[in-house]
């Protein structure tokens, strides 16, 4: 069964987080565009970086069920996209997030947590 959007985008976080990713903010847009439903965005501090968080993000969602519709971008423009449908993961490098500013452009949307409180059990 595949996953809702939610727990997808909130499975992309972990992923890019495995990886090390860093600042890393999942946003509700459903409400405020038709593009998607998550944003997932991240820092990567490097271009190696960078193509590991995707490549990691790519396999993690093949191996939940999920797939890639598209990417965009290029390890060494500072900026990739991965479209996963309801879910778009948007990873930068620092100064590239900077200056595209999405939580900004975003800002009505909603933040979810995406990590489960430590010490806490299911």
């Amino acid at each position: 069964m595949p996953l809702g959007p939610e727990t997808l985008a909130k499975a992309c976080a972990g992923l890019v987080d495995k990886t090390l990713g860093e600042d890393i903010r999942v946003l509700h847009v459903e409400l405020l565009t038709t593009l998607a439903d998550y944003f997932v965005i991240a820092s990567a501090r490097n271009v190696r970086q960078l193509k590991a968080v995707v490549r990691e993000v790519e396999t993690g969602v093949k191996a939940l069920g999920g797939r890639c519709i598209g990417m965009e971008g290029t390890p060494e423009s500072g900026w990739m996209l991965v479209d996963l449908g309801d879910v778009v993961v948007h990873l930068f490098d620092v100064p590239t997030r900077s200056l595209f500013d999405l939580e900004l452009l975003w800002g009505d949307a909603a933040v979810l947590e995406w990590q489960e409180a430590e010490g806490t059990q299911e």
